[in-house]
């Protein structure tokens, strides 16, 4: 009997598949009907995503998944192991509160919102499990084809421009995928990622070329994905004007660029004669994201820009950490990975909240008034002002959070992750003395931190000090619990972060031995149909 434990591994792409096809036979003014729906999709995908963490890298747990019951090579495969799970478990947990938000208004302003939602947790979910590269090609279009209605999603001119740019960049990325597949295929004559790394090392030097040529292509259009300057010009400006939960949620597609770029690396170039390939790229070009995102962040006037620019000081940081192959920075790398993607999350959605009650010409009517002398100078008596409503006392809270976050400050997870990333490098734990470019690393982090602090901070003058006639935002329940509960996972995530680094530190041990991989898909067989067994005598 198969253990129910082995089908786990394909409920976070079955159930997304299921409830998103499902959804589009329910007409759409049946609002709360889908909407229902939706929510007990996404909700059930957390479940069996929180039960896939629990399981990964139990002795009990089969994390290999042989699809039509082919053996790997020959057939296609999911594969789950720590590194894997906590991806998907970090998509289920973000989507929740992104679809309970977007409830309050988003969700009917356009047609078969819930449907591409589901699309889109599918794509990514298969992204995460899959060994095989040519499946994987199949996720990231089904991924990207579900991105493009969702950027476009609520209409608007700035929107649709943007997205126009964001879907003839990733055609091209796409296009760039197929061509590194093929020149991989042609020359290992397999896609499956285990058997890859297994054959890499015996092909001819001349074939390896060509395949190292394929591998590099392929990391083109990975790195279009992660954002790498300077091939990130189409992130800001699509991230920036998306509807607030579609750019909530579209934080996860950069990682999945960083995801599928770690776990190449570490299969298949971490050892052997194509050892190290393309390490320096990913180094200096995630310097070079990490630099031209904190000037971005500084330089940003708009919220969403801010929030956009900041999604590339995270991909350039985890790129650069990945391009050092430092073993404990890499653990502390992830953690920030996931404080990131949540706390970014919760930012686009905070940004419309708080847009939603400005008044767009108060500040520069306020600058304006002081500059020709116009402004009230009548010093206030003693006890005279006004009280903060209650909901701008919240958004500001939720605004500091966030800033305290991404700055990297103690105590919240930012400064966790930073700081063991940073004593990894250069601390009393730290393996040799500090190279350059490793002290490089640690001055833009922490310049990045400082560039982030400033701009949100006068970002938060700006609007919750600086408004004369300031309009306190309408904010539904609906809107604003999500956030806090993102929010709320991030300080617990700093609470509970010796157990969170032990689960790194275990993940990054068993990425950085390529044999854990290639052995637990080598010894899985088909499981014998009951048309193939043998009747036992008698029967």
């Amino acid at each position: 009997m198969i253990a129910w434990s082995q089908h786990l591994i394909i409920l976070p792409i079955l159930i997304p598949l299921i409830f998103g096809a499902g959804l589009l036979f329910i007409p759409d003014r049946q609002r709360s009907t889908k909407a229902l729906v939706s929510l007990s999709g996404t909700v059930a995908l957390a479940g069996a995503a929180l039960l896939l963490i629990a399981n990964a890298g139990e002795s009990t747990f089969e994390g290999v998944y042989l699809l039509g019951n082919w053996a790997a090579p020959f057939g296609i495969v999911l594969v789950i192991d720590r590194l894997s799970a906590l991806m998907v478990g970090l998509t289920a947990i973000l989507a929740v509160p992104v679809l309970t938000f977007s409830l309050a208004r988003w969700h009917s302003a356009g047609a078969h919102f819930h449907s591409l939602f589901q699309f889109l947790l599918m794509g990514l979910n298969g992204a995460f499990l899959t060994g095989d590269l040519f499946n994987l090609f199949v996720f990231f279009e089904v991924m990207l084809a579900a991105s493009y209605g969702l950027i476009l999603h609520g209409s608007g001119t700035l929107r649709v421009k943007a997205g126009m740019h964001y879907i003839a960049i990733n055609l091209a990325a796409a296009l760039l995928f197929l061509i590194g597949v093929s020149l991989v295929y042609g020359t290992a004559g397999t896609l499956n990622m285990a058997d890859l790394a297994e054959r890499l090392p015996t092909i001819e030097p001349d074939r390896r070329m060509l395949l190292e040529a394929g591998a590099a292509v392929l990391g083109v259009a990975f790195l279009i994905k992660a954002g790498m300057w300077p091939l990130c010009f189409w992130l800001p400006s699509a991230y920036s004007v998306a509807a607030a939960p579609v750019a909530a949620i579209l934080t996860l597609m950069s990682k999945v660029g960083i995801y599928i770029i770690l776990r190449l690396t570490m299969l298949m170039f971490s050892e052997g004669p194509s050892a190290g390939l393309g390490s320096e790229v990913l180094l200096y070009g995630g310097l070079a994201t990490l630099a031209f995102g904190t000037i971005g962040v500084l330089a940003s006037q708009a919220l969403g820009r801010m929030g956009a620019y900041s999604v590339l000081v995270s991909s350039g940081t985890l790129l650069a950490v990945i391009g050092l192959n430092n073993g404990a920075a890499s653990s502390g790398a992830l953690i920030y990975l996931v404080s990131s993607t949540l706390t970014l999350g919760a930012f686009f959605m905070l940004v419309e909240l708080v847009e939603r009650g400005q008044d767009a010409g108060a500040s520069v009517l306020a600058v304006t008034m002081e500059l020709y002398g116009d402004a009230d100078n009548e010093v206030p008596e003693e006890g005279q002002g006004a009280t903060m409503p209650a909901t701008l006392a919240i958004l500001g809270i939720c605004f500091a959070a966030c800033a305290v976050l991404l700055s990297g400050l103690p105590p919240l997870s930012g400064f966790v992750a930073k700081f063991i990333m940073l004593s990894a490098l250069v601390g009393p734990g730290s393996v040799g003395a500090p190279t350059a470019t490793a002290m490089l690393f640690v001055f833009l982090i922490i310049l990045g931190g400082l560039a982030t602090l400033i701009a949100f901070t006068r970002a938060g003058i700006r609007t919750f000090w600086s408004s004369i006639e300031g309009t306190v935002p309408r904010v539904l329940v609906l809107e604003i619990v999500p956030i806090m509960l993102i929010l709320a996972m991030t300080a617990t995530l700093a609470v509970k972060a010796g157990p969170a680094l032990a689960y790194t530190d275990a993940t990054v041990r068993t990425i950085a031995d390529p044999q854990v991989y290639i052995e637990a898909v080598k010894r899985v067989v088909p499981r014998q149909s009951w048309r193939d067994r043998t009747p036992a005598p008698g029967e």
